[in-house]
């Protein structure tokens, strides 16, 4: 497996290792979780050191297991490890998908350039076009170049809504929980707090693998949560996990200026993904649901936020996100406007 000690990964191994399989758990630092069991074996890879991959596959596997594949170079490098590799199990996103206008996730900061997608996805929907610039169009090429190897080389390709669970580089929750360790009792959401991004939980993602593990094809799935909750309905489930009260100001329509009101999960419309395919060609049935799943996430990252700065504990948060994410100066400016006008 390729990215062992990710967020995804350190789930899939157990769930693999507990269905039997030998698991080599391979990762840039060859560490290991401390949730796997003693018969997992670990190793350090850097997969874009030339013949490093092919070296540490030795005589094959019957399964690979790739969370960080990104772009055409990745996709021929599995592809030339055809003969050696029985099927893979690849991490693509939902962010390939495009609309009846040609708008994806790369326009979305465009005037009107949120994707108005189907409800829900069918994995049937356009994808935008392979490319090398964005992460969608990446993904695009490498699932491409994977599914041109047909049955030389047999594919699932995941395409993973919104992931959440403990070890997450850029936690969504943290938008709500933060704010309420730290005391704030009121929040802003726009569009109606009725924005939706299909959430899914390492968990199900790490079922999901188990089940293609088992049915080798050449196939691309959905990979979401049984529930793809509003904004609002998020914002209202951490309160409850954390045993808060908060008072919630919606906003109709995009965020006021500053981007207030602007969450991880915000837009101008739903996106939802089809998880009937899995269901058919896997068995799939969700480990787990969103509220279900969420108090261990809180608590993680209750733990992680601990005596230190939000931007320290989630560097890469501040990079996707912006340092207004938690500007509660302006909010309060805002608020105080607002208030005034009512």
């Amino acid at each position: 497996m390729l990215g062992a000690t990710g967020q995804i990964g350190r789930a899939a191994v157990r769930a693999l290792a507990g269905d039997g399989w030998e698991v080599t758990a391979a990762s840039g630092g060859g560490g290991r979780d401390g949730t796997w069991g003693d018969g997992v074996r670990t190793v350090a890879l850097d997969r874009d050191e030339e013949g490093a991959l092919a070296t540490a596959l030795g005589d094959g596997c019957d399964v690979l297991v790739d969370m960080v594949a990104f772009g055409r170079g990745h996709a021929a490098q599995l592809t030339g490890l055809a003969g050696r590799v029985g099927s893979a199990v690849v991490i693509s996103s939902g962010a390939v998908y495009e609309d009846g206008r040609g708008r994806s996730f790369d326009t979305q900061g465009e005037p009107d350039g949120f994707p108005e997608y189907p409800v829900p996805i069918p994995e049937t929907q356009p994808t935008v076009a392979p490319g090398d610039t964005t992460y969608g169009t990446r993904k695009v090429a490498l699932e491409q170049g994977l599914l041109a190897a047909g049955d030389a080389l047999p594919v699932t390709l995941l395409r993973a809504g919104a992931i959440h669970g403990e070890h997450c580089r850029t936690p969504r929750e943290l938008y709500f929980v933060k704010r309420l360790l730290d005391g704030r009792g009121r929040r802003v959401l726009a569009h109606d707090g009725r924005s939706r991004f299909h959430p899914v939980h390492v968990s199900n993602v790490a079922e999901l693998i188990r089940l293609a593990a088992l049915r080798p094809a050449s196939r691309v799935l959905n990979a979401g949560d049984p529930q793809a909750p509003t904004v609002a309905e998020i914002g209202a489930a951490v309160d409850e996990v954390l045993g808060r009260e908060t008072e919630t100001v919606l906003v109709a329509g995009a965020p006021p200026e500053g981007g207030i009101g602007d969450t991880p999960w915000s837009g101008a419309h739903p996106v939802v993904y089809d998880m009937s395919a899995a269901e058919r060609e896997l068995g799939y049935r969700p480990v787990t649901g969103y509220a279900e799943s969420l108090p261990q996430t809180v608590e993680w990252l209750a733990g992680q936020l601990h005596g230190r700065d939000w931007r320290q504990a989630f560097p890469k948060m501040v990079r996707n996100y912006g340092e207004g994410l938690f500007d509660y100066a302006a909010e309060d400016v805002w608020l105080e406007r607002r208030d005034r006008k009512v």
